[in-house]
């Protein structure tokens, strides 16, 4: 792998540091988003000293060869060791004193073992400067041999350990934080192989055989692949709400363009939101499924029930599942009456339609559904549910076929 690579997972991970940074602010005595930042910061650290012109670099700045593998070394260390101390705040306990202990020990080892390496580093002889293969170069030098292991070790400790309390923790919970631990445990798997490769390679220098291109080639990628899935899996849960809020925006999108924009509140309901909110997806959402709310309450007047349960039957007649018939009967006649509240009625309202001075706010609330009841079938003519997934299924059903057909006849009728 060349320099360029590096530097890119690099920048990649401090993006996410950089966004994570506000957060931290605000959160700055919360030991998760601590150890959440600190993970995402020493991954990208650990591939800034492990880019070839930053080895390099290092060596000559301190004036010693090969002081980068030392340093490097160590920042991988403490990158393990975040990530320990994550996983368990993460995962949380009952005794939060038990959580703190269960940390400082963690912390507290892996302190000792960058320690022990900078000191074996520093009674070993590695006059040679190597930018890519300073472990199978060095596999049997002494002190320097021992320094190899011990990192290895370490970091497949951590590595084995995370993979497995990651794996064990997708079996117990669901939503955004398994998937999440699924990454992670992939993340963490690919870096397991990592060490495990350099293992081989440094064993392999032991009997005489020459097995660099799996430290030198092989193990890169693998660890590259990890770093990107382990942040990615920590990034997840703080971004999955996030997510799922913004999917709901988009699909609330049509229903929203048929009544989020029409009636009385027009202006109340189209008001721009503050440059401040525009990134805030959840406040965005609201807005949205207030509007539709609104807008339904608006053209609730001119429900026609008729409507409703002649486009229900024929989409079930189509084939439709009846969840999906109710809610392409309930955008039917949503589109019908957004459609006769667009023009006055000649001689008064139309037949079967509902008077708007025969009802008071809570009858009209009663009627769309406000008041908390969930509408069965069209056919059984209660009100709508305004719920977020049944406004979200009516949404999608805005666009049938037999919606479309529903507004044309009734277009047809009025003329």
């Amino acid at each position: 792998m060349n320099g360029l690579v590096y530097f890119l997972a690099a920048a990649a991970l401090w993006t996410g540091f950089a966004a994570q940074l506000p957060g931290l602010w605000r959160e700055r005595r919360d030991p998760l988003k601590r150890a959440l930042c600190a993970v995402i910061f020493l991954a990208g650290f650990c591939f800034a000293l492990g880019a070839p012109p930053t080895v390099g670099f290092v060596n000559r700045a301190v004036g010693v060869p090969n002081a980068a593998a030392c340093v490097t070394y160590g920042a991988v260390n403490a990158f393990s060791a975040a990530s320990l101390v994550l996983i368990v705040h993460w995962r949380g306990a009952d005794d939060p004193a038990r959580l703190r202990r269960v940390s400082r020990r963690w912390l507290l080892a892996y302190a000792v073992i960058i320690a022990a390496q900078t000191a074996l580093f520093a009674v070993g002889d590695a006059p040679v400067e190597r930018l890519t293969d300073f472990d199978t170069y060095y596999a049997d030098t002494p002190f320097i041999r021992e320094m190899i292991v011990l990192y290895l070790v370490a970091h497949m400790a951590a590595a084995l350990t995370t993979t497995i309390l990651c794996w064990r923790w997708t079996l117990q919970i669901s939503g955004w934080t398994r998937r999440a631990l699924a990454v992670l445990a992939v993340g963490w798997l690919c870096t397991s192989t990592y060490g495990v490769l350099k293992v081989v390679a440094v064993a392999g220098r032991w009997t005489g055989q020459h097995w660099d291109p799996l430290s030198t080639r092989l193990a890169p990628m693998l660890v590259t692949v990890g770093a990107v899935l382990t942040s990615a899996g920590y990034v997840l849960p703080l971004l999955g709400p996030r997510i799922d809020s913004l999917v709901a925006f988009l699909r609330l999108g049509p229903l929203f363009r048929l009544v989020g924009s029409r009636g009385a509140g027009r202006i109340r309901r189209n008001a721009l939101l503050s440059w401040r909110s525009l990134g805030d997806v959840e406040l965005r959402l609201t807005h949205r499924t207030t509007a539709i709310r609104d807008g339904l309450r608006d053209v609730s007047v001119h429900f026609d029930e008729a409507v409703r349960d002649r486009a229900y039957r024929q989409a079930l007649s189509l084939g439709s599942s009846a969840g999906e018939a109710e809610a392409i009967g309930d955008a039917a006649m949503v589109a019908v009456a957004v459609m006769s509240g667009t023009r006055e009625p000649v001689g008064g309202p139309r037949q079967g339609v509902l008077d708007t001075a025969a009802l008071d706010s809570a009858a009209l609330d009663a009627l769309v559904g406000l008041g908390g009841g969930c509408a069965g079938p069209a056919a059984e003519g209660q009100g709508l549910d305004t719920g977020q997934p049944s406004l979200i299924r009516m949404s999608r059903a805005v666009r049938a076929g037999v919606v479309e057909g529903a507004v044309r006849a009734e277009r047809a009728k009025s003329r």
